[in-house]
């Protein structure tokens, strides 16, 4: 699926809703947007567009522009040239947009040690503008759907990776903003973690505009309505993600497992060892990847690792990645 449709501008993507007539208007529009640095083109062109209560996953390998291109979406950079559009509003003439509209959480989560996580929290709603007698509201809120009502009270710097990262988070929804933007949440997370994490984001994608920027091909097909690949600081490929097509699944397992094992995954149609603790799952026509670490810690069966993409994602992501796709126009 390529970059471009037939009969658009050159440049232009498949979200550009501008040239759709059924489309919803854009939450977030991005019109040739590129950032140069030190005599350096690090973005080029970037035109794409996102509408409320959709989630895109912006994939690439790292180096590849996508935590310069969320700076300039969150407002932190400013592009060198071209547009960011939030409500059709340029994020440039009118930055206070970006406190109030855009939720933002950079690979590391801007925590201050010595707060416990209601007490920072509030300070975020704060920051982002929430009236004062709404604030307490907006951080319980905040608690409630990030899980850290165990946590509330605990000192930000004495919380596990796991929890900082929903702190982050937290942060990134307590002023309730339109679009939210998530650099690499899930870095460093276990399994059991990111799993969670992972729910969490396709939580929040049911009321929000949500980029999840990842390199990681499962993460995009557990969490995301739409993708787009970055390679170069140049989009090279746009489409959807089919999260329900059948698929294999290769996983890397922690003990022995058995075919009796396998056969109780609700999910999983065949398992084939490849080597120690390494199997190749195809899963039913009608199951959803996205269940599969969940289905799999019920049924007792541990993992370290868990990749599966749809095949057409994942040849696509390769290939750009190797350097064989021509540059977009």
């Amino acid at each position: 699926m390529g970059g471009s449709l037939p009969g658009l501008p050159a440049g232009a993507t498949c979200f550009d809703n501008r040239h759709s007539m059924t489309s919803p208007p854009p939450l977030l529009e991005l019109r040739e947007v590129s950032r140069r640095a030190a005599g350096r083109e690090l973005v080029h062109g970037l035109n794409l567009s996102l509408a409320r209560n959709r989630t895109l996953g912006l994939l690439g390998v790292n180096g590849a522009g996508k935590t310069t291109s969320l700076r300039m979406i969150a407002g932190v950079l400013a592009p060198s040239s071209g547009q960011v559009l939030i409500d059709a509003a340029d994020l440039q003439e009118k930055p206070q947009l970006a406190q109030r509209c855009i939720g933002y959480l950079p690979e590391t989560p801007p925590l201050h040690a010595e707060l416990n996580v209601r007490e920072y929290l509030d300070f975020c709603a704060r920051l982002h503008g929430v009236a004062r007698n709404a604030v307490s509201a907006a951080v319980a809120r905040a608690i409630e759907r990030c899980d850290l009502g165990e946590v509330e009270r605990r000192l930000l710097g004495n919380l596990s990776k796991g929890f900082r990262q929903r702190v982050g988070v937290a942060q990134a929804i307590v002023h309730e903003p339109g679009l939210i933007v998530l650099d690499e949440p899930a870095s460093g997370l276990d399994p059991v973690q990111a799993l969670r994490l992972r729910e969490l984001i396709r939580s929040l994608g049911q009321n929000h505009a949500l980029i999840l920027s990842t390199h990681v091909l499962s993460d995009v097909v557990a969490c995301c309505d739409e993708v787009a690949i970055l390679h170069r600081g140049r989009i090279r490929h746009v489409g959807a993600v089919r999260a329900t097509e059948p698929a294999l699944v290769r996983i890397t397992s922690i003990g022995d497992i058995d075919a009796v094992q396998w056969s109780r995954v609700p999910q999983v149609a065949e398992a084939h060892a490849l080597a120690a603790g390494q199997w190749q799952l195809r899963l039913h026509d009608d199951a959803q990847r996205a269940d599969l670490p969940a289905a799999l810690l019920a049924s007792g069966i541990r993992f370290s690792e868990l990749c599966g993409a749809t095949p057409s994602l994942e040849s696509t992501f390769l290939e750009i990645a190797s350097g064989d796709v021509a540059e977009a126009a």
